[in-house]
């Protein structure tokens, strides 16, 4: 597992800021929700997690250098 240091915490913040719209790709979790699953970002924490509210209802984190999501125009 990778960690990510202040300043890609920071471009993290930037690129994923409060209230946008991503999209889960992967993700090796038993309770992710599916591929595809859309949600909003309500925070990067300081581990570089992503912190997401699924559409699901689920409210798993993309973490850093594991899971992946994209960035998404509503």
């Amino acid at each position: 597992m990778r960690y990510a240091n202040e300043k890609i915490v920071e471009k993290l913040r930037k690129r994923y800021p409060e209230g946008c719209r991503v999209e889960l790709v992967k993700m090796d979790d038993t309770q992710a929700p599916p591929i595809g699953t859309k949600g909003t970002v309500f925070g990067v924490d300081d581990a570089g997690s992503i912190m997401v509210s699924w559409d699901s209802g689920s409210h798993l984190s993309i973490i850093y250098g594991e899971d992946l999501c994209r960035k998404i125009n509503e």
